[in-house]
């Protein structure tokens, strides 16, 4: 039984059904943010495979997926210090592939909630106080 064709509108579709995800086109290539922050978009830079996908996990879960699979994921040198890796997508099942966005998800959502949490603490008309200089 032949496989199905993984491509940007499966991830589309997944992506989507997650909490507060949107499209968008970023670098004149379709993307999904979470937040305004990137989530999962193809990639534009000429080192990606075609056929790839980057999608934003923590650098450890990263380390992770290349050491597991590492026919699926790649980072090329352009990437490699950023929090993504490359997916190609022939070769990841759809049940991975959403459990990835899903992993991805939770790693975006975590950055952007310490940033919004604190300006909520902050009382309205109070500014940040520098430190002196002593």
């Amino acid at each position: 039984m032949p496989r199905s064709v993984i491509n940007f509108d499966t991830v589309r579709k997944i992506g989507l059904a997650l909490p507060g995800v949107e499209e968008c086109v970023t670098w004149g290539a379709p993307t999904l943010k979470v937040h305004g922050k990137l989530l999962a978009c193809v990639p534009t830079h000429r080192s990606a495979e075609p056929g790839s996908l980057v999608v934003r996990v923590d650098f450890d879960d990263r380390a992770a997926l290349l050491a597991e699979a590492p026919d699926t994921y790649y980072v090329t040198d352009h990437y490699a210090g950023y929090t993504v890796v490359l997916v190609r997508l022939s070769r990841v099942p759809p049940d991975v592939l959403r459990d990835l966005l899903r992993m991805a998800h939770k790693f975006v959502t975590r950055q952007a909630a310490p940033r919004s949490l604190a300006r909520k603490r902050r009382k309205p008309g109070t500014k940040k106080m520098k430190k002196s200089r002593s």
